[in-house]
């Protein structure tokens, strides 16, 4: 047994200067990461930080000059976060990925905040006995020669080929959302494109996020198109599985001409991919599945794949069609 200090503290900044002042610690939410970690020996921290008690936990609608949005509470956990009417009315992109995740068992336990800093699934990873990068910075990559079904095809590099696990975090990605961040120096927000990063040469730091830095709530601003919005999840088995590929998209047609769209992929990179480029492509033009075909190959010019990963690109194209023409389906509904 290797001893840990538990610490329960009063108010989120004390939570923040707990963890903070110390290497040794790490922040406690749900649990259903770090708990893996713990037992695997892929983390080893000496000080737990409890924050289930914080408060945090509310979803609550707020206002300001760009129209307001929904505030959503660190320690939400993702089912309720999943069947809360303004979600499922106002952001369906949000609700179905996260009923695509995990299990109801688990999904009761996590938290909106935990479900962001997930750490990798890839297999070696988790693997102690192997070497990998994020794991141990410097020790090489043994998913670039190993088994690659998993791998990234997108923004990787020779540090690290491992893929972002959240369902949540692709959705969150597609509809703008900004992170609401307690540190040292006090609140700031993080658009969320810029929460996670990619490997470079330093595949051990998932995040922008600084040693203390608290995650307290997530803000969706309210907009038009993403109340026609979906998720879609490829995977191996119907349920507690990752994604192979993922599509979170939201969609404004206008006489079957694409006038906003939002699409984020999941399954093909270190972080949640903003298909900018084929949202780019797209706009402005008619809605058929060889468009989007266009645009996805577009998108994907920069990719590298490798003999078990070869398989993305074709899914990631069908599954992006497929998304959108019954997102069209429902707009004319």
């Amino acid at each position: 047994m290797r001893p840990l200090e538990y610490v329960r503290p009063d108010d989120p900044a004390d939570a923040v200067r707990a963890v903070a002042g110390d290497p040794r610690a790490a922040f406690l939410g749900g649990g259903t990461n770090l708990v893996d970690h713990l037992k695997l020996g892929i983390a080893s921290p000496e000080r737990l930080v409890d924050v289930r008690r914080l408060g945090l936990d509310t979803v609550d609608e707020y206002g300001g000059p760009d129209g307001g949005g929904l505030r959503i509470g660190a320690n939400v956990r993702n089912s309720d976060l999943a069947a809360h009417p303004s979600v499922r009315t106002r952001l369906p992109v949000v609700a179905r990925a996260l009923l695509a995740g995990a299990s109801g068992q688990i999904r009761h336990q996590a938290t909106t905040g935990g479900n962001l800093l997930q750490r990798t699934r890839c297999l070696y990873f988790q693997d102690v006995s192997t070497p990998c990068n994020k794991r141990e910075p410097g020790s090489g990559c043994s998913a670039l020669e190993g088994y690659d079904r998993y791998n990234a095809i997108l923004g990787a590099s020779e540090a690290c080929v491992a893929t972002h696990p959240s369902d949540l975090a692709v959705a969150l990605a597609a509809v703008d959302a900004r992170v609401v961040v307690l540190g040292g120096e006090g609140e700031r927000r993080i658009a969320f494109a810029d929460l996670h990063r990619l490997p470079g040469h330093h595949p051990e730091r998932d995040t922008t996020l600084e040693h203390g830095d608290l995650i307290t709530a997530v803000e969706v601003p309210w907009s038009d198109v993403a109340r026609c919005s979906t998720y879609t999840k490829v995977r191996d088995r119907a349920s507690y599985a990752f994604a192979l590929v993922s599509v979170a998209a939201a969609l404004r047609l206008e006489d079957g001409v694409v006038r906003d769209v939002r699409i984020a992929w999941g399954g093909v990179a270190h972080k949640p991919w903003r298909a900018e480029r084929a949202e780019e492509r797209l706009t402005g033009a008619a809605l058929t599945e060889a468009a989007v075909d266009e645009a996805v190959a577009e998108e994907l010019e920069a990719a590298r794949t490798g003999e078990g990963t070869a398989y993305k690109p074709v899914m990631l194209r069908r599954t992006t069609a497929w998304t959108l023409l019954r997102l069209a389906e429902e707009a004319v509904r």
